[in-house]
């Protein structure tokens, strides 16, 4: 293999999917922690959720545009967003912008957020039947991930949480599979990790 082809060619724009892999893998890892109850509280998650989850995400976002990735400038975006939003509810919801906004906060509004996001999701699951199983996998436990939390947040029932943390803790570790298989693949320029194949054409 040339170093032309190891490295980005000047004026080329690097495939972004690895880092927003990165930045999904690491927030839904350490959240998890939190709702499976080896962590406690969240103010530690905040700098992961925003900068990882969230700016990590739309950065990928924004190149997958240029290279007109429509799932993943979709994907990215919005997921990136989500922990954004996520993370300014939170702030509100332990008084980082007053007591004013705290008091005032229904948390029952984040559930209908988290509805719209898991109508999005089955989207893109569907989406992923052209790509490859490990995608397919991980947007499944995504979808599960999303319906959990808002089961969690209308019913406050605590097998939901449960739910929630276990799916995003093996949304995590696909996650960390499919960012391995996306970079050692393409930097080798051979299958080193298996993705399978599309499952329709």
């Amino acid at each position: 293999m040339t170093e032309q082809n190891v490295y980005t060619v000047k004026n080329q724009v690097a495939d972004p999917t690895t880092l927003g892999l990165f930045g999904l893998a690491i927030v839904t890892m350490v959240a998890a922690s939190n709702k499976l109850g080896i962590t406690s509280d969240v103010s530690g998650i905040l700098p992961w959720a925003i900068f990882l989850g969230g700016f990590a995400q739309l950065i990928a976002c924004i190149f997958d545009f240029k290279h007109n990735n429509l799932f993943g400038a979709s994907a990215f975006g919005a997921y990136g967003l989500f922990w954004i939003g996520v993370s300014f509810t939170w702030m509100t919801k332990f008084g980082y912008f007053g007591d004013p906004m705290k008091d005032a906060l229904d948390m029952g509004q984040f559930g209908f957020a988290l509805l719209g996001y898991v109508i999005f999701s089955i989207f893109m699951t569907i989406s992923t039947l052209k790509m490859n199983p490990v995608m397919f996998v991980l947007l499944i436990l995504i979808d599960i991930l999303l319906f959990a939390l808002m089961m969690y947040t209308f019913t406050h029932v605590h097998a939901w949480g449960l739910i929630a943390g276990i799916a995003e803790a093996a949304t995590s570790l696909v996650t960390f599979y499919a960012l391995g298989a996306k970079y050692l693949n393409a930097f080798f320029g051979r299958t080193m990790m298996p993705v399978g194949k599309p499952m329709v054409k």
